[in-house]
């Protein structure tokens, strides 16, 4: 599982012209799946969202988590996260888990973050639409957490 983190002032998810979800300030997670992730590692990387201390404290040192601050988290799936441009230019997805598998984890991850946070601190995209994302970086602040053995076993 991989996770794009962007520590945002505002960001939004619209499709089809219905904007599905608004935040102000907190992450924009990227969200990609592939074909051995499970339950446990959309456990693991929920923990690391809401624990991730990259905001700012009264000394401008990045100290403090979501829950510190109340922040917000929108969710959006995204399997191109697992794109492999090596060998030419056109990327090759064979690495990105299939919807009947990428889907329940994805929705693992929010419901995770929701039992965290609140249901009104979690947006989400559409799983599979076409989404258009809008979103102010703050910093640019932007981590990328990778599941398996990219953690070496941290928590």
């Amino acid at each position: 599982m991989r996770a794009v983190v962007q520590r945002v002032i505002h960001a939004s998810v619209t499709v089809a012209g219905e904007r599905l979800a608004e935040i102000g300030k907190g992450f924009l997670v990227l969200l990609g799946v592939t074909h051995s992730d499970t339950l446990d590692d959309a456990a693991w990387i929920s923990r690391k969202i809401v624990g991730l201390r990259i905001f700012d404290d009264a000394d401008d040192h990045m100290n403090l988590s979501l829950r510190d601050m109340d922040g917000s988290v929108l969710v959006v799936s995204q399997f191109t996260l697992y794109g492999d441009a090596v060998k030419g230019n056109r990327p090759s997805f064979v690495a990105a888990a299939r919807p009947e598998l990428a889907e329940p984890l994805y929705r693992a991850v929010v419901d995770s973050l929701r039992a965290e946070l609140g249901q009104d601190r979690v947006g989400t995209g559409r799983f599979g639409a076409d989404m258009r994302v809008e979103l102010v970086n703050d910093g640019p602040v932007t981590i990328l957490l990778e599941g398996k053995g990219n953690h070496a076993g941290s928590a």
